[in-house]
């Protein structure tokens, strides 16, 4: 397997890590994040204008780029490296991977939007009695003449507050477990004035983002707004999950670099018994240990992006191992540099303790390290 970047790529990573170093200071984007916005807008319409990143892993037909996995492994392991809180992911990679595999008009013109900045989406799936299982839907849509009524609960609704348009799962036939049965639908949302039907309560999440629990009482969208072909989504919705979950598992790489390299030259400055603590072998030793879980992360990435034009059984079982990896090494990572850093390494004036956050949350997003190793376990039994 080639590591190597291709020209182009470094470049795209070079503007990218440029952009956010010379305008993405953590400490103004954790104010951003805590106040009544939860982001900043101004740097998204850089993302669309300045950098083009909203449409670089977008088809070209509608103006993206037609940038393929690797570029988005490329920008979102700097997005993770700066801990950026605007919602790529939820957008670009949830929202533009469902709307370009559903097609139709309507996704067509919320794609443009997305590449222009215009608009961001939520994914409504996850359900209070669902787990992680995104297939196990209860949230039923039932036909009323040419519109769709829409009834059930969603939780966890990452990004909802920042989002322009909603993208939900219903139930339209089958039973609660299903994998066939499950539609994609497609709204347009304000969470500070939702539609009539819609209750919100949103909040911020320990990572620094906000989500929301939705609840859907007689929601009446119009027969458009059913994306793709009734009952017939869940492979489209399974395609877009892994390409996420690979999309997270790079951001980790990310933030995981960046902490292995604060822990590294906090060791070189912090002193003991008058010489640095990095000077003491045994720490030395755990810092070797950090790395070398670091490069299998990285390893396992690229794997899960060289398969996510493969099979689905390819593709599903390089991304759970991907998601495994991932797991461990965050969580081994993250610890460890806390520990190290002492006392001072779950404080708000360290970066250190911002970051431990978020790969917490990774490795429980998109399905929790247990869920993925059952899912490889099974793609790989005889």
């Amino acid at each position: 397997m080639d590591f190597t970047l291709t020209k182009e790529q470094e470049l795209l990573r070079d503007a990218v890590a440029g952009f956010l170093g010379a305008r993405y200071e953590l400490e103004k984007s954790r104010d951003a994040a805590k106040s009544d916005a939860g982001w900043q807008p101004a740097l998204w319409r850089g993302f669309a204008d300045e950098l083009g990143i909203l449409g670089a892993t977008l088809p070209e037909r509608v103006d993206g780029m037609g940038g393929g996995p690797i570029e988005l492994m490329v920008i979102t392991e700097e997005l993770g490296r700066a801990l950026v809180v605007e919602p790529y992911v939820d957008t670009v990679v949830v929202g533009g991977g469902l709307l370009a595999r559903s097609g139709g008009e309507r996704a067509e013109e919320v794609l443009r939007q997305i590449v222009s900045g215009a608009a961001r989406t939520a994914f409504a799936a996850l359900e209070p009695t669902s787990g992680p299982t995104f297939h196990d839907v209860s949230t039923s849509a039932r036909r009323d003449g040419e519109a769709w009524v829409l009834d059930g609960a969603k939780t966890v609704v990452t990004s909802a507050p920042l989002a322009t348009h909603l993208l939900i799962t219903a139930r339209t036939s089958g039973d609660r477990r299903d994998k066939a049965g499950v539609s994609l639908f497609l709204t347009e949302f304000d969470a500070a004035n939702p539609p009539a039907g819609v209750e919100v309560h949103s909040y911020r999440t320990i990572d620094d983002r906000v989500g929301s629990d939705l609840t859907f009482t007689g929601l009446r969208l119009p027969g458009d707004a059913l994306l793709g072909t009734e009952g017939a989504a869940w492979d489209d919705i399974e395609a877009t999950v892994d390409e996420a979950t690979t999309a997270i598992a790079s951001e980790a790489v990310g933030c995981m670099r960046k902490v292995l390299a604060d822990t590294v030259e906090y060791a070189k400055q912090r002193q003991q018994f008058g010489v640095p603590i990095g000077s003491f072998q045994v720490l030395q030793h755990r810092m070797v240990d950090m790395y070398m879980e670091l490069e299998q992360a990285v390893a396992a990435v690229f794997l899960a992006v060289y398969s996510l034009g493969a099979s689905a059984a390819d593709r599903a079982r390089s991304v759970s191992a991907a998601k495994v990896t991932i797991g461990r090494a965050a969580r081994f990572i993250g610890q460890n540099a806390v520990q190290l850093h002492g006392a001072m390494g779950m404080t708000e004036e360290l970066a250190i303790g911002h970051y431990f956050k978020r790969l917490t949350v990774i490795e429980r997003e998109f399905g929790s390290s247990e869920q993925h190793l059952a899912r490889y376990a099974a793609l790989t039994r005889p």
